[in-house]
């Protein structure tokens, strides 16, 4: 579920979004701009999005409340369709290189309709033509552990959030200046900044987040893991007096021979930041 935190659900009451954008970034921004109380329409090309085929249940989740219609960009009654919905939006979404948004006729949709505030999510914003994907954006950033594929899209969904906050503030641009703008995010930029920890040093083996304290880390116990983040002194501190551990294989030790369930309970009893592993 995408989740609106504690933001007031009609804060962009009135305005509309339009999403040409399919795959997760584009669609997970609108999505998140929904939430928050816009009206959020989004475009397909006739074949839909692949999303949809690749996996429904995701696909579905960043549809819900979302008008979705299928136009041909290419040809000239999509086009007019396409210059309709720009009249009446506040908010563009793409996720194409510029390129492809120059075949479309829609580069220089800003300069035609001045209220737009455009959101261009492209792959590197340095060099927007260059292929990729959320998975050589991480080998990049240097948040892979091969051979294991990553299992959260991190330039993908730090990368929508950054277009929602580009987003935000063009709207707040156009409040001021009473024209919208364009705002260009690169996913490579997203991931390199969800990769700061370990760039420095934070969550590289045997840093502070990376193994370096034994409070901080996985643990296994009987009948699966969890994550113990006894990291703060009060919470590293109460650890320790609780169990006697006072480094890291003694802490396995004592997690080990109890169960997940005992082990939560008995965090949550005494206010411990531990959680399972799902």
């Amino acid at each position: 579920m995408i989740d609106a935190d504690q933001i007031p659900a009609n804060a962009l009451k009135g305005l509309k979004v339009l999403n040409l954008a399919v795959n997760v970034p584009g669609p997970w921004a609108a999505a998140r701009l929904g939430m928050f109380g816009a009206e959020v329409t989004k475009v397909e090309p006739p074949t839909g999005d692949p999303l949809e085929a690749w996996c429904p249940s995701w696909y579905a989740e960043m549809a819900q409340g979302v008008t979705v219609e299928r136009v041909d960009a290419k040809s000239g009654a999509g086009r007019a369709r396409l210059n309709e919905l720009f009249d009446g939006a506040d908010v563009l979404i793409t996720s194409v290189r510029p390129s492809a948004l120059a075949r479309m006729g829609i580069a220089d949709a800003v300069d035609e309709h001045p209220h737009l505030c455009h959101v261009e999510i492209v792959g590197d914003s340095e060099d927007p033509e260059h292929p990729g994907h959320d998975l050589t954006y991480q080998a990049a950033a240097g948040s892979l552990n091969p051979p294991s594929l990553p299992r959260v899209l991190l330039g993908d969904l730090l990368g929508a959030e950054r277009a929602t906050s580009a987003a935000l503030a063009l709207l707040v641009r156009r409040g001021v200046t009473g024209h919208g703008g364009l705002a260009r995010i690169g996913l490579r930029q997203a991931a390199d900044a969800g990769a700061a920890g370990h760039r420095h040093g934070m969550t590289s083996e045997g840093g502070m987040l990376g193994g370096g304290v034994p409070t901080y880390g996985l643990y296994e116990v009987e009948d699966g893991w969890v994550a113990v983040a006894a990291l703060e002194r009060h919470f590293h501190s109460r650890l320790e007096d609780l169990t006697g551990a006072t480094d890291r294989e003694t802490l396995a030790k004592y997690l080990r021979s109890r169960k997940r369930a005992t082990v939560l309970r008995w965090a949550h009893d005494h206010d411990l930041p531990i959680a399972a592993v799902e």
